[in-house]
């Protein structure tokens, strides 16, 4: 179990950087097409269609924020429960916290702009909690091993 704990707290970690990648292509491709002329309005919003490079980059970054990383840290909490290391579940349910707090920063964006400033820096948090979780279950989960062995073997 420490080692599916690991993986989905490095996996929550990557969708984070995948999150900034595909928002900064967005917004970038989105800079392109303004500059060359176009006009991003209300009407390309609801359209759907995509009209210019990097406008990919907003729906990666909505679906990734809204459904993979939230699920994620609801399986990493989970998971939690089967790992025997001190502060695991503490640390399993600030992640979750995190992403929740994340993902209704990232909704209310539309009503109160000045919540992407705390989607921006909640997502600094998400990814440096998610580092600690991995990691310090992986060092728990080696010291543990190094010890059976030194145990096991007669000096």
């Amino acid at each position: 179990m420490h080692r599916v704990y690991a993986v989905i707290a490095w996996v929550i970690a990557g969708g984070v950087a995948v999150q900034a990648a595909a928002i900064a292509f967005g917004v970038g491709g989105m800079v392109h097409f303004v500059q060359d002329g176009g006009v991003v309005d209300k009407a390309l919003i609801e359209s759907g269609q995509l009209t210019y490079l990097g406008e990919i980059g907003f729906w990666i970054h909505a679906i990734v924020g809204a459904v993979v990383i939230p699920l994620a840290a609801v399986a990493l909490f989970l998971v939690a429960f089967g790992v025997r290391v001190r502060g695991a579940r503490l640390l399993a349910g600030i992640v979750l916290g995190l992403i929740a707090l994340q993902v209704m920063a990232g909704f209310g964006l539309r009503d109160l702009p000045y919540l992407g400033l705390l989607h921006g820096v909640n997502a600094l948090a998400v990814l440096l909690a998610s580092v600690f979780a991995a990691l310090r279950v992986s060092r728990s989960a080696r010291k543990t091993v190094a010890e059976a062995t030194s145990d096991a073997v007669p000096a």
